[in-house]
């Protein structure tokens, strides 16, 4: 990770050796010298990085270049804002400068000092350098180690060892595994395992290949474990040796010492006649697949290969070319969780009751991990079982338990490994996530905004940085490290989550490496060289020292008293909290780009007005000329001198992503001119003070060229002409416009529009997409167009289309016409339409029009999630825990068992959605009820909690179900049912543990 911030070193030496800076000319000289240092380093220093973790010398050093680059910077920012030259003209203007320079004298000599002496220390390094550099050479860029190491190598064969009456959760993998191994055609087929490190792969296949019936059917097998550092000659010479000796007969001789050709013809010969069985174990390269697949004779006779792995690509590329199999491995649920930790940790017997409730919050902290249950149970079991403050601070002090304790290093390491795998670049960007909390999860959009604005997002000719960034969280996600948590509508993951215990090791490389530092309570120090700091305490009073100007990112719920002493600040995230106003003294961080602070009041599906909040800034905000993102700014506003805060906007030139709320219609042109101005703009969200206040937009010429993503939410009088001229336009959402004409004569012609989002947008009665227009459209989403009757759709627009969603739209009485057009699409959504027109695509219905959609792969029609719904109507508090529906039974069953002090509306919340989805799924009507009867039901189960310590969740839901007025739904349909039915929640724990984590009063 030193080569990140070496990087962004050499950039800042740019002012200084570039003439921007008044310098005494020995120092420029030694500044180009230390800058020679560094680049010859750097380079270097994506290998090291590769090895570090196998070589503690080698760790030193980095840590010696990162320590060092980090100080070079520091001394560069805090005499740049003294030293920068003082232009004028005339007289007047020498006469300036003279009196600079002389006023400056002192700090220029400071800085030679300063100099001089971190050239010394950088060229000390730098003999490190050279001698690492001639022990490992030069690398492939960015590889990663090879270094096998034994301790978890020796793991991987305990897993072999493990006797199956001992294993939890096997059976229902373990009989699809050999349905598809004994039965499925007589074609080679290869079947993938995949998870994430420690869930149970190599441990699952192995009782499946030695199974009897597998022994049975097969005439050979082997087990050939590839791991990192593969080589195919050993692969190859291992397969041959326990092919042979199965059959009890001599290795042909020469075997070691023939070439990698002779190895492959003598094993593919030997497999020809026979029905055989290959597993290859933890395979980390699709290239082990791609050199070993043509030595594996497809003969007919109904042979399998099996594959394990933690990366979703190679799984899918080693069955694609055989019509194979692809299982995900997925987590223990609770209760074979908890059988799995009763049989580890009390040898088999019941968990006494004194540790029941600690024992379920340690448990939960492994979220279903077999490989962590295991690992912690083997601590536990070893502890006083009366000694309840033992289990306590392992539960608080997990993380460092993961560093000191022996017994849990197996655990670390098989995490680390796929953390070890990464690509340099990739790696700071993993850490980084550990800034989001625990048991959250964790937005895609807004992971892609920091890490670009953290400047860790590399530039690739013909992508945007945001595509770049998302094939970033792609990798991620297909190497295990991160889970998909919730989606789009167009499939794209919308949020993902980390494990829990995955997560407490990136916390604790990224304070290490010092990418991020985390401050859960007051009090609490950090070190002197932090550069990015998380504070999750409502902290207002940081401390300062001469250490805090250090800081260039800060992620805070409140805004520090100590603001305007930050110098160095680069990043003030609040996003998510409730500050409402920044105070003047950030207009004192000359070096700010990045300024998030907005708040969702709720998580609605559609765009609603009140949902969402921003804060009020000073009126010289203009002032902070660094700005690169700004959102989300309130715009209904005036100083006490009259300034503008729309009209301050324009002197932010620097501005990529501008979010502004609270606009009214008289400073529409004022916003439009200072847009004019903002030349290098990428995303654009503009929010009306209210649904019927007009967007005043039409005066917006020239349009900032590089525009990529457009939001505008409010009444449009008019379709602004300047949008079709957006050519660099890539997403579109219009929300409220209520525009009279159809908008898609405007936007056709958009060659990269990618995406188009239209609620409440359109009036009319008709959209008409013609032939050749979107011609890269790829997700189409239109909800609330209530006057909207037919849709048509000629042969040629749209080809490319992958998703339709079309919601509450209810006039449209028919499928649009021309959807058999769209060859490619995907996925076609339809929630809250007319029952005349879903009636027309049941499939039996004679003369219906499901032959229309016959084509579309997936086809989803009903009303949307009620679970969402609901949430969204009745519950008004901010608990994005809420959010995702496939996992509220989750969620349900996470406050249970470790609920957050104090917080009781929470739980209330949940209950209150339990209570409504159930009484949806036992009637197929809605609960409607005021804002003021849904707070009087949260006030009656928080009495039922308070005072009966014996009730469950469940009963909750019994006692109030009847107690709902209804309001009769639309035909609700059969498969929506279903899926209510499947969330309805199971019976919970028992609420006197919740009580007493809440510690209520």
């Amino acid at each position: 990770m030193a080569e990140i911030a070496v990087l962004h070193l050499l950039a800042n030496f740019a002012p200084f050796l570039q003439g921007e800076v008044n310098l005494l000319s020995r120092v420029r000289e030694e500044m180009e010298d230390i800058r020679g240092e560094f680049e010859r380093m750097s380079a270097f220093l994506k290998v090291a990085d590769a090895k570090e973790e196998s070589d503690p010398e080698l760790k030193v050093w980095i840590k010696q270049v990162r320590d060092a680059a980090y100080d070079t910077e520091d001394v560069l920012d805090k005499f740049k804002l003294h030293l920068v030259h003082h232009r004028g003209n005339g007289f007047g203007g020498f006469l300036c400068k003279v009196f600079y320079f002389a006023k400056t004298l002192k700090a220029r000599h400071q800085i030679a000092s300063e100099i001089q002496r971190i050239k010394s220390r950088v060229i000390n390094i730098s003999e490190g350098h050279k001698r690492y550099h001639d022990k490992y050479g030069i690398l492939e860029q960015g590889s990663r180690s090879t270094v096998v190491n034994n301790s978890w190598s020796d793991c991987r064969g305990d897993a072999l060892l493990i006797q199956e009456a001992k294993l939890v959760g096997i059976e229902m993998p373990k009989r699809q595994l050999m349905e598809w191994l004994v039965q499925g055609g007589s074609g080679l087929k290869a079947i993938s395992v995949v998870g994430m490190g420690g869930i149970g792969k190599t441990t699952l296949v192995k009782k499946v290949y030695d199974a009897a019936a597998v022994k049975k059917h097969f005439n050979s097998h082997a087990w050939l474990t590839v791991s990192e550092s593969f080589g195919v000659e050993d692969l190859l010479k291992d397969m041959i040796r326990q092919l042979f000796h199965e059959i009890m007969q001599p290795v042909p001789v020469g075997v070691e010492t023939m070439s990698i050709n002779r190895l492959k013809c003598l094993a593919n010969d030997f497999l020809q006649q026979r029905r055989y069985v290959v597993v290859f174990d933890d395979v980390w390269n699709v290239n082990a697949w791609e050199a070993i697949k043509h030595v594996l004779p497809d003969n007919n006779c109904g042979s399998r290969v099996i594959l394990t792995t933690r990366f979703a690509h190679i799984a899918s590329t080693c069955c694609e070319e055989t019509n194979g199999h692809v299982y995900t491995l997925m987590p223990l649920s609770q209760e074979e969780s908890w059988m799995l930790f009763c049989n580890k940790t009390f040898r088999g017997n019941l968990c006494p009751p004194n540790l029941k409730q600690i024992s379920h919050r340690i448990l939960k902290r492994c979220e279903g991990l077999p490989l962590a249950i295991v690992a912690i149970s083997g601590v536990l079991a070893t502890k006083d079982k009366s000694r309840i403050d033992e289990w306590e601070m392992l539960y608080r002090s997990l993380g460092a338990e993961l560093e000191g304790n022996d017994k849990l290093q197996s655990m670390k390491k098989a995490l680390s490994l796929s953390y070890n795998d990464l690509p340099y670049y990739l790696k700071i960007c993993f850490l980084y996530l550990s800034i989001f909390p625990e048991d959250q999860q964790t937005s895609c959009e807004r992971v892609i905004q920091l890490w670009t604005a953290e400047g860790f997002v590399n530039g690739i000719e013909g992508k945007t940085i945001e595509e770049v960034a998302n094939g970033y969280l792609d990798e991620l996600f297909n190497r295990s490290l991160i889970q998909v948590a919730n989606r789009h509508p167009n499939g794209r993951p919308s949020k993902f989550r980390i494990h829990d215990l995955m997560r407490e090791i990136i916390v604790s490389k990224a304070r290490e490496q010092n990418i991020v530092t985390t401050i859960c309570r007051q009090g609490s120090r950090w070190s002197e060289k932090v550069r990015r700091l998380l504070i999750r305490s409502t902290l207002d009073n940081m401390e300062y020292s001469e250490h805090s100007s250090r800081l260039r990112s800060l992620f805070m719920k409140m805004v520090p008293k100590l603001i305007g002493k930050l110098e160095n600040l680069e990043t003030l995230d609040l996003q998510g909290t409730y500050v409402t106003r920044l105070p003047d003294e950030i207009l004192r961080l000359e070096k700010l780009r990045n300024l998030l602070s907005f708040h969702f009041k709720s998580r609605s599906i559609y765009f609603e007005f009140g949902d969402v909040s921003g804060f009020k800034a000073p009126s010289q905000i203009g002032s902070l000329q660094s700005l690169q993102v700004l959102s989300l700014i309130e715009a209904d506003q005036r100083s006490g001198c009259g300034i503008s805060i729309v009209k301050e906007l324009g002197r932010l030139t620097q501005l990529r992503e501008l979010a502004i709320w609270n606009l009214r219609r008289e400073d529409g042109v004022t916003l439009c001119s200072s847009i004019e101005k903002l030349s290098n703009l990428r995303r654009l969200d503009i929010i009306s003070t209210k649904v019927d206040e007009i967007l005043d937009l039409q005066s917006l010429s020239p349009v900032p060229r590089f525009l990529q993503q457009l939001y505008l939410i409010g009444r449009l009088e008019e379709f602004p002409l300047w949008i079709p001229s957006l050519h660099g336009l890539v997403r579109l959402r219009l929300g409220c416009s209520k525009l009279r004409d159809d908008p898609l004569r405007s936007l056709q012609e958009l060659p990269n529009l990618g995406e188009l989002i239209l609620d409440k947008a359109y009036e009319g009665e008709v959209l008409y997409f013609k032939a050749g227009g979107f011609q890269r459209l790829k997700h189409l989403r239109f909800s609330k167009l209530k006057g909207l009757r037919w849709v048509r759709v000629e042969d040629g627009a749209m080809p490319h289309l992958e998703t339709l969603i079309i919601v509450n739209s209810d006039l449209m009485e028919e499928v649009p016409s021309g959807i058999k057009h769209l060859t490619n699409l995907q996925t076609f959504e339809l929630f809250e339409m007319s029952q005349k027109l879903i009636s027309k695509l049941d499939q039996d219905v004679q003369d219906g029009d499901y032959c229309k959609i016959a084509h579309i792969p997936e086809v989803q029609i009903g009303l949307p999630n009620l679970v969402i719904k609901i949430i969204d109507k009745y519950i008004k508090d901010e608990q994005p825990s809420l959010i995702a529906p496939d996992k509220c039974q989750q969620q349900i069953e996470s406050v249970m068992n470790s609920p957050q002090q104090g917080d009781t509306s929470l739980d209330c919340g949940i209950i209150v959605c339990c209570i409504m989805r159930q009484y949806v799924s036992n009637n197929n009507i809605m609960p409607t009820f005021s804002d003021e009867e849904c707070n009087q039901l949260r006030a009656d189960i928080l009495t039922i909690l308070l005072t009966d310590k014996q009730i469950t969740l469940q009963q909750i839901v019994d006692e109030n179900i009847d107690d709902l007025p209804p309001q009769e739904l639309a035909d609700v349909e059969d498969k929506t049912k279903e899926n209510i039915d499947e969330l309805t929640p199971r019976q919970s724990t028992d609420l006197e543990e919740k009580k007493t984590e809440e510690n209520i009063d």
